[in-house]
């Protein structure tokens, strides 16, 4: 019986290993303005075109400190969705309806991509508000991890 188990065990974890799944990504990055009377930009990004990181990476050692001399141009996606939103503030302050009209605007882009069989894997946010210096600028940014079996 213990053989058996054994075998069973062996069996079932080469057959997990074999069907290991890969995935293709996309990236949606949502930039709202938190700069006060409505003077931000506010959008929704996403790149239509792919890059291939190796091209800009170098591996630097103590015997090769050689960095990567990639021109900034070369990195550059020209071929990209812009959607535009709604910035945080007006000159009365925070505006609520704002920040709803972005969500359905938001939600719509989750929902298409959805159904194009993008599933939604994570999600990562920060704040970058008055820089340290009191200025009152800053943007709200989230980023939408997508994934589908390739």
């Amino acid at each position: 019986m213990k053989k058996f188990l054994i075998t069973i065990f062996i069996v079932f974890a080469s057959v997990q290993v074999n069907n290991a799944q890969t995935y293709e990504y996309q990236i949606v990055t949502v930039v709202e303005s938190i700069v006060p009377n409505g003077l931000g930009r506010s959008r929704m990004i996403s790149a239509n075109e792919s890059r291939d990181y190796t091209e800009f990476t170098s591996t630097r050692t103590e015997e090769d400190n050689d960095r990567n001399k990639s021109k900034r141009g070369d990195i550059r996606v020209k071929d990209f969705d812009e959607t535009k939103l709604l910035n945080f503030y007006n000159l009365g302050g925070i505006r609520f309806q704002n920040i709803a009209a972005n969500d359905a605007v938001v939600m719509s882009k989750i929902n298409a991509m959805s159904e194009e069989g993008w599933e939604l894997f994570w999600i990562n946010s920060g704040v970058e508000s008055e820089g340290g210096k009191g200025d009152g600028n800053g943007i709200f940014i989230t980023r939408f991890t997508f994934r589908r079996a390739k």
